[in-house]
């Protein structure tokens, strides 16, 4: 038996007339060719004989010459940051952006005519206040400046990612609505989850620690949500939270290996794939030492009391100008940028906190300072279901509202540690910037929820 199968054969597009689209930084490449460009309209600089049409995308900026009166005219009726579409001849322009201008232009609009922004993008600076341009953030962000922070913050977490994998930790992703509150006493976002009282996630640090039993090694990289109610420059009520946890330790100096592994790796990736971001900003970026400077909590208060006269005796806990002298310090006697506070106080660290074993009252954790201000905390947890039980019972808490978390701990759980670091508190140390809020896509604080 034979079959006759029917074919078809589908018709092929014709190539399009239009020549490709490039982008402004590669426009050198191209010199002498047609070619279409495709952003927004920067800047319109008017002259008597010819106008400059300035087009910024993704890549820079690229100037656009026009002469012919038609659409000069169209030009200087049009209003910065509309969208629009060049097509002309890549020309060499020393005097141009990165050499080259377009010339004999023709050009086709890609959307309305743009509303004027409430400040000039094309200026070097952005001349507006911070609630100004918080409160018009959809067009600020666009200013190459203020753009640059969030390129850097995007290669700070790709190199985060590829240093742990690289130490063989797996991605996880928990749920950011939960039924337990994770930090013993903080505040928490209440929200109603179908007639039942639920939580927004103060971080996943009770995820993470389970999963070292089933990984061994996890990270994650994640929105986390503080109801505390601060108003200062450097809080957030929700901000990105870069989280590790390893299991099979011996002690946290472990924890700091892996913890300093992945700052290299950020900084690394900073300088590797944001580049152009750091030199818009001006940065020079910093250099984790091969050994971290590092003092006792009990001795960085002694150092500051002999230091600035101040009583420090009784205290359990440093405040910023504490850190911000323990910075001083570092950079002075190590040349570092980083350094670690060891030891704090086992009454200021959450419940599932490892006490020093010599040491009882001190905790097996560390803070990492980065320049003057806390960036990380980290240490070794409890991982026996009985010291979870005595924790929770010294602190006056009942078990009952931990049940699924404790559950871990009754099925064998290895000794293990992490950290978490701050996103935007990185992104804000190594910048410079005055005000977390300057790094932050879309701040939400006490008195922001918009935009």
């Amino acid at each position: 038996m034979s079959y006759e199968i029917e074919t078809t054969v589908a018709a092929v597009p014709e190539a399009s007339a239009d020549p490709p689209r490039v982008l402004a930084s590669s426009l050198p490449v191209h010199i002498g060719r047609t070619v279409r460009v495709s952003g927004w309209l920067h800047r319109r600089r008017i002259l008597k004989s010819v106008v400059f049409a300035v087009v910024r995308d993704r890549s820079g900026l690229a100037q656009v010459v026009v002469r012919e009166p038609g659409l000069r005219a169209r030009i200087e009726a049009l209003t910065e940051e509309t969208v629009v579409e060049f097509t002309g001849e890549a020309t060499a322009n020393a005097d141009a952006p990165g050499g080259v201008e377009m010339t004999g232009p023709s050009l086709r609009l890609l959307g309305d005519a743009a509303e004027p922004a409430p400040f000039e993008l094309y200026r070097p600076e952005l001349r507006a206040t911070l609630p100004t341009m918080l409160d018009n953030a959809q067009v600020a962000l666009r200013h190459p400046r203020k753009r640059a922070p969030f390129e850097i913050a995007a290669a700070a977490v790709r190199g985060f990612r590829e240093a742990l994998s690289e130490l063989e930790f797996t991605e996880v992703n928990s749920p950011k609505l939960v039924g337990t509150a994770t930090e013993s006493g903080a505040s928490v976002f209440t929200v109603d989850y179908f007639g039942r009282k639920a939580y927004l996630a103060q971080s996943p640090q009770f995820y993470k620690q389970t999963l070292v039993g089933v990984f061994e090694r996890v990270f994650e990289v994640g929105p986390v949500f503080r109801a505390e109610p601060h108003d200062t420059v450097r809080h957030l009520a929700e901000y990105v939270s870069l989280d590790a946890e390893l299991g099979f330790i011996e002690s946290y100096a472990e924890v700091q290996a892996a913890l300093e592994a992945a700052i290299r790796g950020m900084l690394s990736a900073v300088g590797r794939h944001a580049p152009a971001a750091v030199e818009t900003l001006g940065l020079t970026l910093p250099v984790m030492p091969e050994k971290v400077p590092a003092l006792h909590f009990t001795e960085a208060l002694e150092m500051i009391s002999a230091a600035t006269g101040e009583k420090t005796e009784g205290l359990d806990d440093l405040a910023p100008a504490h850190e911000r002298w323990v910075g001083e310090w570092a950079m002075r006697e190590h040349g570092s940028d980083f350094a670690y506070i060891i030891g704090y106080p086992m009454s200021k660290r959450p419940f599932y906190t490892h006490p020093d074993p010599e040491r009882p009252d001190y905790s097996a954790s560390f803070d990492l300072l980065f320049r003057g201000t806390e960036l990380v905390t980290g240490g070794q947890r409890l991982h026996r279901h009985a010291d979870y039980l005595a924790a929770l019972a010294a602190k006056g808490e009942s078990p009952e509202g931990y049940e699924g978390y404790l559950a871990a701990f009754k099925h064998g759980m290895p000794p293990h540690g992490g950290f978490a670091i701050g996103l935007e508190r990185f992104v804000g140390q190594l910048t410079g910037a005055a005000n977390i809020r300057e790094v932050t896509l879309f701040p939400r604080d006490l008195h922001r929820l918009t935009p």
